[in-house]
């Protein structure tokens, strides 16, 4: 996973933050002030099989799941579109991606067919999803939507 290592604006302390955990506000190890994560480009949440219930499912906030391949043209296109709505949306919503690949069950759990796939959830639930390489603004559409 893509783990960030941000300094405390307070005490200085490095501090890591699990890709995972991003988008829960979070606070210094050392002094307990909250880090600022707003400034950093920070890439969509990396998910896999073992971790997409976990995170999707219980989120307090949305979550758009891009559902890819690394050998996919489209998908590769794509992945600075996501990274980019990962940074827009941070503290509003989640942004992650899934490698269909390397995470077969959850992409037939959901019956994803084709990638790159893009799946919306508000309340751990299933609200709206789209295939295929899409303009960015439909995608901040449908994110605004579950705002």
């Amino acid at each position: 996973m893509n783990d960030t290592i941000i300094p405390c604006g307070r005490c200085s302390a490095k501090n890591r933050i699990p890709a995972a955990k991003r988008h829960l506000k979070p606070k210094c190890g050392k002094c307990g002030a909250e880090l600022d994560l707003g400034g950093l480009r920070l890439p969509a949440v990396e998910l896999g099989d073992g971790s997409f219930h976990g995170l999707v499912m219980n989120a307090a906030l949305p979550v758009l799941v891009d559902f890819y391949s690394p050998t996919c043209g489209p998908c590769r296109a794509m992945m600075p579109v996501v990274d980019n709505l990962s940074a827009r949306y941070h503290g509003r919503a989640i942004v992650a991606k899934l490698n269909t690949m390397a995470n077969p069950a959850v992409a037939s759990q959901f019956g994803i067919r084709g990638v790159p796939s893009f799946l919306f959830f508000k309340n751990g639930q299933l609200v709206d999803q789209m295939a295929g390489a899409v303009p960015e603004q439909l995608l901040i559409h449908k994110l605004d939507a579950l705002l």
